[in-house]
Order: structure tokens, then sequence, then C-alpha cells
């Protein structure tokens, strides 16, 4: 299993992007059941769940994201989106997947105010 994450980058504060984490090699049952979320962990700081989806498809966000992200998932595709709106400062960090024991390398976000 490999979990690869895109769709970072440099935006403004008030911008938007949305982050793709496309799970090669994971069977549907495990992505449903067991799939990657999103984290993600800022200079100096410990990694923090951002985003979670279970296998119903009820969602969860770390308190400072709510109303701004949404996480969704594509099974067909064995992919996991993270649209990212109302971009912060704080926000940046190298956002990762993963699932234990599978994690990806991540995709950075960089907000400037």
């Amino acid at each position: 299993v490999q979990l690869q994450a895109s769709g970072g980058g440099s935006v403004q504060a008030g911008g938007s992007l949305r982050l793709s984490c496309k799970a090669s090699g994971m069977i549907l049952s495990t992505f449903i059941y067991n799939g990657p979320n999103w984290y993600r962990q800022a200079p100096g700081k410990q990694r923090e769940l951002v985003a979670s989806i279970s296998s119903g498809g009820a969602t969860n966000y770390e308190d400072s994201v709510k109303d701004r992200f949404t996480i969704s998932r594509d099974n067909v595709k064995r992919t996991v989106y993270l649209q990212m709106n109302s971009l912060k400062p704080e926000d940046t960090a190298l956002y990762v997947c993963g699932v234990d024991p599978y994690w990806g390398q991540g995709t950075l976000v960089t907000v400037s105010s």
C-alpha cells in the first residue's frame, strides 16, 4: 500500500486548496473501513488529526478547521480529499494522509498573510 498526497502549495490568506490522497494497493474494504485520514504537522509542533471520515461517511474535524475544511472520499478511485477554504496562516503545515501502518510523505501547505 502506498499513500500519495498531492495538491499543496502556497496561497494567500482566504484562499483555497484541495488536497488528494491516493491509496494505491489498498483493497476496497480496507479503504472503506480503515482508510486514511488527514493529519498535519506544523514546524515545531506535534502531528494532529485534522479530519477523519468513517465507513458510513460521518466526518470529524479538528476545532480550528470546522466550517472551513471538508473531507470526502471516492471509494472507486481509492482517494480521500480535503477541501480547504478560508485558509489562515496558522494552517501552514505539512499535510499527511495516513492510517497505521500506512503513511504518505505529505504535501506542504503554506498560507501567507
